[in-house]
């Protein structure tokens, strides 16, 4: 299996600093080709939002780049990658405390970041980033940790009724500003010819899951420049109809 990845981020139409961070790669291992992912949207009503973002991303991309071809030289387990990306947000989320405390300022970021092989993903989530799965069809493999999500969960709200919600974006969690830190995680098996998109929640909140689809499905996206194309588009689309948010989106292809 092959793996073709493109990213776009905008720092959207009202905020001044773009608080989303990512990082992307695809690796080459002895368990064969491998693509890691993360996104991290650092508090919009918070200061300092990119620099709990960034630092987080590079806390992922670090073990990227150094744990997961030492892990790869056997079959990962899932309870292996469960601990060590716990003990990394729970690690941040005391550090990017303290670093708030001796600034004075309050500051914190959701995370998503994916790990896919030949065989399996690996997603880690905290707050309301997301991974959506397309292929055949659209679908979200991440779960919320809203306040409205809950509601959704509990039965008191619809799902339409909490898009339009004005607690939407008020989070259960996150990291840098939570007591403590409880990671979502979710595993399954790759599909082929299938496109595993991150995004930030000023992604979505304007534009349909059908359009979604519509532009980034896997008979769309067939190589990085095009990819690219299509992601830039839905940003600009979600601009024109007034998002307020930074937007950010990695894709990832498989083949």
């Amino acid at each position: 299996m092959n793996f073709i990845i493109a990213a776009d981020t905008d720092i959207g139409i009202v905020k001044s600093t773009n608080q989303d961070s990512y990082y992307s790669s695809v690796f080459s291992t002895k368990q064969g080709k491998m693509a890691f992912a993360v996104l991290c949207d650092g508090m919009g009503g918070l200061a300092k939002g990119e620099v709990a973002s960034s630092t987080v991303v590079s806390a992922f991309a670090n073990w990227a780049k150094t744990r997961l071809p030492e892990l790869s030289e056997s079959e990962i387990a899932d309870s292996v990658l469960r601990t060590e990306w716990n003990n990394i947000v729970v690690d941040y989320n005391e550090k990017i405390k303290l670093y708030g405390k001796q600034h004075g300022i309050n500051l914190g970021t959701t995370i998503t970041a994916i790990l896919i092989t030949e065989k399996r993903y690996y997603i880690l989530n905290v707050g309301d980033t997301r991974c959506y799965e397309i292929s055949n069809g659209i679908k979200v493999l991440t779960k919320d940790q809203t306040v409205v999500a809950r509601e959704v969960e509990l039965g008191l709200l619809t799902e339409e009724q909490a898009k339009v919600d004005s607690r939407r974006s008020v989070l259960l969690q996150c990291i840098g500003a939570s007591d403590s830190v409880y990671p979502d995680m979710f595993f399954g098996d790759t599909v082929n010819n299938a496109v595993y998109m991150l995004c930030s929640d000023g992604f979505r909140h304007e534009i349909t899951e059908q359009e979604i689809y519509s532009y980034l499905n896997p008979d769309v996206m067939l190589d990085a420049d095009g990819m690219t194309a299509n992601i830039r588009a839905l940003i600009e689309t979600d601009k024109q109809r007034q998002e307020r948010d930074n937007i950010t989106v990695v894709a990832v292809r498989t083949f």
